[in-house]
């Protein structure tokens, strides 16, 4: 990868909507070179999709919480299946594996306290490979970002 790729995928972070046209005289290659280096970035895995960013609030899902899970037991027994069910489930936004107090962390994006409490109650609290959970409400959102820091 080199400088030229780090300036597509830079671009294309803050507007995968920018047209190849757009894209290229903005890197400095030809439209044609520009295309071939986009399809072989995608080819490699390396820019693994496209996605349009949305507003939780406009959406009504006003709450994010940090959820801190610890299995009872590490063997793969368990963390399979949790990690099978956690994957299944589309409040969670991210999920970590962590060292430290915890095993897991996941980001659970829902509309309300109350169906945080759902989602707890009914799905995470009912899983058997589960020791302890610990819950953090976010108050406020002071940053996100959805563009990864290349050089």
């Amino acid at each position: 990868m080199n400088r030229v790729d780090l300036r597509i995928l830079n671009a294309l972070q803050r507007d995968g909507r920018i047209s190849n046209q757009n894209l290229a005289e903005k890197v400095g290659i030809s439209t044609a070179a520009c295309w071939r280096r986009v399809k072989a970035l995608e080819e490699n895995g390396v820019i693994k999709g496209y996605a349009a960013l949305l507003s939780r609030p406009k959406l009504g899902l006003d709450l994010c919480a940090f959820v801190h899970v610890t299995l009872a037991r590490h063997v793969s027994e368990n963390t399979t299946p949790f990690e099978e069910a956690i994957m299944a489930r589309p409040e969670v936004m991210e999920c970590f594996a962590t060292t430290g107090d915890a095993d897991f962390i996941l980001r659970v994006v829902t509309a309300s306290i109350d169906s945080l409490d759902r989602f707890l109650a009914d799905f995470l609290f009912v899983l058997p490979q589960i020791s302890q959970v610990r819950s953090n409400i976010a108050l406020r959102e002071l940053k996100l970002e959805t563009a990864l820091p290349l050089r």
